[in-house]
């Protein structure tokens, strides 16, 4: 999961797919992480808001620290998901040719939702953060349905 700072968007993301991978027990089987394009926030925890309506859905980001995106996540990963355009441009700037194709939306999972891009709440209010929050449980449920069949 990759947005600009890793400090709202991601670690949502991250957590809310850490949830349902765990409810179908297959948290042992796949890893999940969340980084950020930008170094802006590295070693930090997520935006105190992000936690905030995080732990009212049950999410604890509170262990989550903001780290940048690296050559290794590449490799390391099948699938790295970006939160809009804009970071998608980045990743793939940064990704080596052989290994793009792993390069998606987050919200290409989401089935029932037309937005392709999770907006950035950071500098609005908690209507966003319940944005975000929604938009990730619903490509996290897309993505298990995809995990599954390509496992």
């Amino acid at each position: 999961m990759v947005c600009t700072g890793n400090i709202c968007r991601s670690p949502i993301a991250e957590s809310v797919l850490r949830r349902r991978l765990e409810e179908a027990s297959l948290e042992q089987a796949i890893l999940v992480d969340s980084a950020g394009t930008h170094d802006y926030h590295v070693g930090e925890p997520p935006d105190e808001r992000a936690q905030r309506h995080a732990a009212r859905r049950g999410y604890d980001l509170s262990q989550r620290r903001a780290r940048q995106v690296s050559i290794q996540d590449f490799e390391r990963f099948d699938l790295v998901l970006a939160m809009d355009r804009g970071h998608l441009r980045i990743l793939q700037r940064l990704c080596p040719q052989p290994e793009r194709h792993k390069l998606r939306l987050l919200m290409e999972f989401a089935q029932d939702w037309r937005e392709r891009e999770v907006p950035d709440p950071y500098y609005g209010g908690a209507e966003g953060f319940e944005q975000v929050l929604d938009m990730a449980e619903a490509a996290a449920l897309g993505l298990l349905a995809h995990l599954r069949v390509s496992t």
